[in-house]
C-alpha cells in the first residue's frame, strides 16, 4: 500500500515518547524547516494555521515562539495525542480533525498558514491550495515543504529512506504524488496566491543518537521548502 496514512493513528500513542526511529526523524526536522521559515516571519501573537499537524511537533514549537496556532488533521487519534502533549506541557493549542481539500474556518482568519509533509499525501493539491488561499489574510504567508518527483527523489525518499535505512515506514509515500515545483507553482497562482523563491531541505549531520539532522540546502530536486504570500487587498 501506497500513501499510506495509517501511521499516524497507529503510532499516536508513541508519537512523543522518543521510542521510534522514524517518528524522531520527523520531529529532527521541525528545526531544519524553521531555520528557513523563522526568517520569513514574526511568529509572535499571529494566528497560525498547521494544515497536517499530526502529532503536533510543529505546532508546538510554533506556540513556543509566541503564535496562536490552530492544528487540523484527518488523523483523529493523532489528534488526541497532540491535545494531551500540548496540556501536559501548558501549551494553548487548538486542534481539530479534518483535511486540507475542505478547512472548518471562516475566510481570512489566519496570518500564516504551515504545511509541512503533506501535500504529497492530499487527494486534491488544487483544492487545497484554493482552501489555504481563502483562509489566509490579505499579505498572509503559506509555508509549506513537500517532495520533487523525479527519479533522483524515488531513490532517495523511497528506496533509500523507506525500504534501506526505515527512516519512514515501507509505503508511507507514493511516488506518483510527489509533486514537480513548477506544478506547486501553477496550482498556487491559480488560487492566487504569489509563490516566491524555493530552496531545498535535507540532511545537514547527525545527533548524539546518530540520528540525521536536517536544514536548508541548495538542492531542490528532493526535498524543496517555500512560501507564498496573498496579496493585500486594494
Amino acid at each position: 500500500m501506497r500513501n499510506d496514512l495509517t501511521i499516524y493513528d497507529t503510532y499516536a500513542d508513541k508519537w512523543w515518547s522518543d521510542d521510534i526511529r522514524w517518528v524522531r526523524t520527523l520531529k529532527n526536522l521541525v528545526p531544519g524547516r524553521l531555520k528557513h521559515f523563522d526568517t520569513l516571519i514574526d511568529w509572535q501573537g499571529k494566528d497560525v494555521l498547521d494544515l497536517g499537524c499530526a502529532g503536533g511537533f510543529m505546532a508546538e514549537a510554533l506556540a513556543k515562539r509566541g503564535a496562536q496556532v490552530t492544528g487540523i488533521d484527518p488523523a483523529g487519534d493523532a489528534i488526541t495525542a497532540a491535545r494531551q502533549h500540548a496540556q501536559a506541557e501548558g501549551l494553548r493549542i487548538a486542534y481539530d480533525v479534518g483535511v486540507g481539500e475542505a478547512l472548518p474556518y471562516d475566510a481570512a482568519g489566519f496570518d500564516a498558514v504551515v504545511c509541512v509533509d503533506v501535500l504529497e499525501h492530499v487527494t486534491d493539491l488544487q483544492k487545497v491550495m484554493f482552501e489555504v488561499a481563502r483562509v489566509l489574510r490579505p499579505g498572509g504567508l503559506f509555508l509549506f515543504d513537500t517532495i520533487n518527483r523525479n527519479p533522483l527523489a524515488r531513490l532517495a525518499t523511497i528506496t533509500v529512506a523507506e525500504d534501506i535505512l526505515r527512516l519512514l515506514p515501507r509505503g508511507t509515500h507514493d511516488p506518483a504524488m510527489f509533486i514537480k515545483p513548477a506544478e506547486l507553482r501553477t496550482a498556487m497562482e491559480a488560487a492566487g496566491l504569489v509563490p516566491s523563491r524555493f530552496t531545498g531541505l535535507g540532511p545537514r549531520g547527525v545527533n548524539r543518537r546518530l540520528d540525521l539532522t536536517f536544514g536548508p540546502l541548495p538542492l531542490t530536486a528532493i526535498l524543496y521548502m517555500g512560501h507564498a504570500h496573498k496579496p493585500e487587498t486594494t
